[in-house]
């Protein structure tokens, strides 16, 4: 080979060589169950997946807490959105579940201090194939969750409960702290389903006199979800007799209108809404 060829093949190959470690690391973090915490923040803090037998099925809950915990004061239950579907399970050392851009699930850090213990609900494992809002309504829900939380409670040593919802989540949230108020001490309702469609009745029907006495709506101004709109979210705090947090601003949007990635799930503000609910649940109070 000349000595001029070679010089180019020496200059090609430098040059192409950070590419290339750069393709092979941006492979590693994306590939499924690679180890790393570069595909979710949330995984950089202690996990726990707690499971409660139930009569042929089973209910579970994945907790997250701060890295150097002292008492827990506070627990904050999470219901996701639809399908409110998390499928928890653990495989191959790794706790794999379903809905990790869901507002309240990809936020879940953004709640903890070391007083306060997250928990993500799941469905009853054999609600998996539908969980069906008609289901949220009937008696045998309410009980799995006082199974589920009765057992947390014994786990982590904490007694004060919030519930939050989000979009679909909120009729899970509202129907689990109805029939449990002697565990939920406030409940916080975002991007709430208020109108019925194919999927069920939202909370178009519910009885708004059953709501905890600390109650929290929280909506973003431009929800552009046709089931979640802004203006009913006014109308059901006007009614309920009950604050609302309006967020505003955000992005990039990306998706469909009710998808996680809009001002439906308050992208871009995340750690807005979340703070401003933590001040809520720590002192009553909003802020500004």
């Amino acid at each position: 080979m000349r000595p001029r060829q070679e010089r180019f093949i020496e200059r090609a190959a430098a040059l192409i060589a950070p590419l290339l470690a750069c393709a092979s690391l941006a492979l590693a973090q994306s590939a499924p169950g690679a180890p790393g915490t570069a595909g979710d923040p949330n995984q950089e803090y202690p996990h726990q997946l707690v499971t409660v037998a139930r009569d042929g099925y089973s209910i579970s809950a994945l907790v997250t807490h701060h890295a150097n915990p002292q008492a827990f004061r506070h627990a904050v239950a999470m219901f996701p959105g639809y399908p409110g579907i998390l499928k928890l399970r653990e495989a191959d050392g790794q706790y794999r579940f379903e809905l990790r851009g869901n507002f309240l699930v990809r936020s879940r850090r953004q709640w903890l201090d070391e007083d306060i213990l997250v928990v993500l609900i799941d469905a009853p494992s054999d609600e998996w194939a539908g969980f069906s809002q008609r289901f949220r309504e009937t008696a045998r829900y309410g009980a799995d969750i006082e199974a589920l939380v009765s057992d947390l409670s014994a786990r982590y040593k904490v007694a004060d409960w919030t519930f939050v919802g989000t979009s679909e989540g909120a009729i899970s949230a509202f129907h689990a702290a109805r029939m449990n108020p002697q565990r939920v001490k406030r409940l916080i309702q975002t991007a709430s389903v208020f109108s019925s469609s194919r999927n069920g009745p939202g909370l178009s029907a519910v009885d708004l006199g059953a709501l905890p006495a600390a109650t929290l709506w929280v909506h973003h101004e431009n929800d552009p979800c046709p089931t979640t709109s802004y203006r009913d979210a006014k109308d059901f705090a006007t009614r309920s007799g009950k604050p609302l947090l309006t967020m505003r601003g955000g992005g990039p949007e990306r998706g469909g209108a009710c998808e996680a990635y809009t001002a439906h799930g308050f992208v871009g503000i995340e750690r807005d809404a979340v703070r401003a609910m933590l001040s809520w649940i720590r002192t009553g109070t909003l802020p500004n």
